[in-house]
């Protein structure tokens, strides 16, 4: 009787623990172009996420972005106080025209394992119509953000 009651013991610690980061990873999409595409327009739609207080609203811009831009940033992102930022973070950089009409949409998304090397950060370019090409372990993000990499990759707002 006492190992079947110290079973159940163990059994509901462990649900506990762990409880939380089945939850956490089963809310998040896998580091896959569609399935993030369809987490920020249906599961989580990304204009309804919060700015760096820093740096809100439309910005002036540079390539390859375009002269303007707009970035909205997950919860889990926007509550980080300190480099390296959690996985599951989410900054969505919207790039706009020089007369202010959407072009593309960007994304850097931090997976866990996906590239160690360079902040595990999974990246893309969307098309207004969804289709994210660059996608992945893109060379050309990875070196332009490299200038921030103390600060996790992140250029448009310092982390504490």
């Amino acid at each position: 009787m006492k190992k079947v009651w110290m079973g159940s013991v163990l059994v509901l610690v462990l649900a506990l623990v762990l409880a939380p980061t089945f939850l956490t990873a089963g809310d998040m999409p896998p580091a896959d172009a569609a399935a993030l595409w369809k987490y920020i327009t249906e599961t989580s739609p990304y204009q309804k996420w919060g700015m760096w207080p820093d740096h809100s609203g439309m910005q002036p811009g540079r390539a390859p972005h375009g002269p303007f831009h707009k970035v909205y940033v997950n919860d889990i992102l926007l509550k980080a106080t300190a480099a390296p930022v959690p996985f599951g973070s989410i900054e969505v950089k919207e790039s706009y025209t020089q007369d202010q009409k959407l072009a593309a949409i960007t994304i850097m998304y931090k997976v866990q394992g996906f590239n160690p090397s360079a902040g595990d950060w999974f990246w893309v370019k969307y098309s207004l119509d969804g289709k994210g090409d660059p996608a992945g372990k893109v060379q050309g993000c990875i070196d332009c953000h490299a200038g921030g990499a103390k600060n996790d990759y992140i250029l448009v707002h310092t982390m504490k």
